[in-house]
């Protein structure tokens, strides 16, 4: 789209929402008959963050594991380009046994 902004949203907050939003598989298309700018931000929390659904967001069943962000960006680099659900599949077989922190 013309003149556009486009947001992707990340895996970590697909499982924050508990599936509410979901994360987007990122592909480029170039177009033949123009240019194309596009600017990458990133915005991720600590190593040691704990990811898992926001328990205001769990209606009825926990959809999505808790993990550590660095073992889940360990996992991301070496299958990155492929679908997102193995990883999430991966990190509930190994999910850890860490407290989730209430405010």
């Amino acid at each position: 789209m013309r003149h556009s902004i486009v947001i992707n949203l990340g895996d970590q907050l697909e499982v924050i929402t508990n599936g509410k939003y979901k994360s987007v598989e990122h592909r480029v298309i170039a177009q033949t008959n123009g240019a194309r700018m596009s600017i990458a931000s990133f915005y991720n929390p600590g190593s040691d963050a704990i990811i898992h659904p926001a328990p205001a967001l769990v209606e009825n069943k926990q959809l999505y594991p808790k993990f550590v962000f660095e073992d889940y960006m360990k996992l991301y680099a070496g299958l990155k380009f492929q679908a997102k659900e193995p990883r999430f599949q991966a990190m509930k077989a190994r999910e850890t046994t860490l407290p989730i922190a209430t405010a």
